[in-house]
């Protein structure tokens, strides 16, 4: 028979750290998209990410995400259309309001995903600029799975052959699902 003794000394060994409820780890996505653009790369990301097996992916807007998702989350993947070789200001705001006091994101992993107009437009410094500011957040960053994403995944939206109204190309959402699958895929090692 469970006793009132019995559910005493659970809760006071897991408010100490003692013991823990083990939830799956947590893929957040979260990105700024004012054409479409980044959103089905951000889609395309999560579609990746949920091929592992064992992974919770939530995907937000930068907007809608909280400072508890990012504590939630053991990896934040962060996508941002490329504006002027930069990141959106949005994207902007939304890294420079995360929680820095004790180092709460440290050892996180990070990645990273942007949509550009145009080829050489900006989309590897904008990548750099994301997981540069992770690094100062003592996060742990990932690039894509080859040497064709080694800063993570970009798609091109302005420029032929990559205009027109049609989706991103096939090629640029693959680079997205295989970001998130291999840092799903990494964060289930680490666990």
């Amino acid at each position: 028979m469970i006793t009132k003794k019995f559910f005493s000394l659970i809760f006071i060994l897991l408010i100490t750290g003692i013991i823990h409820l083990s939830a799956q780890p947590t893929v957040l996505i979260s990105y700024y998209s004012k054409t479409g653009n980044t959103q089905q790369m951000a889609e395309a990301v999560a579609r990746g990410a949920a091929k592992v097996e064992g992974i919770t992916v939530v995907i937000k807007t930068v907007e809608e995400t909280a400072t508890e998702d990012l504590l939630n989350a053991g990896a934040i993947i962060v996508g941002s259309p490329v504006y002027n070789a930069n990141v959106a200001p949005q994207v902007q705001e939304f890294i420079t309001s995360w929680p820095f006091e004790d180092a709460p994101l440290k050892d996180k992993l990070g990645a990273a995903f942007v949509t550009a107009g145009g080829i050489s437009a900006g989309e590897e410094v904008t990548l750099l600029n994301i997981l540069q500011s992770m690094l100062i957040f003592g996060m742990i960053v990932m690039g894509g799975d080859d040497w064709t994403a080694p800063f993570g995944a970009s798609g091109i939206r302005g420029e032929p052959p990559f205009s027109g109204e049609e989706p991103l190309r096939e090629a640029f959402l693959l680079k997205g699902e295989k970001l998130g699958e291999r840092v799903a895929g990494m964060l289930i090692r680490m666990q």
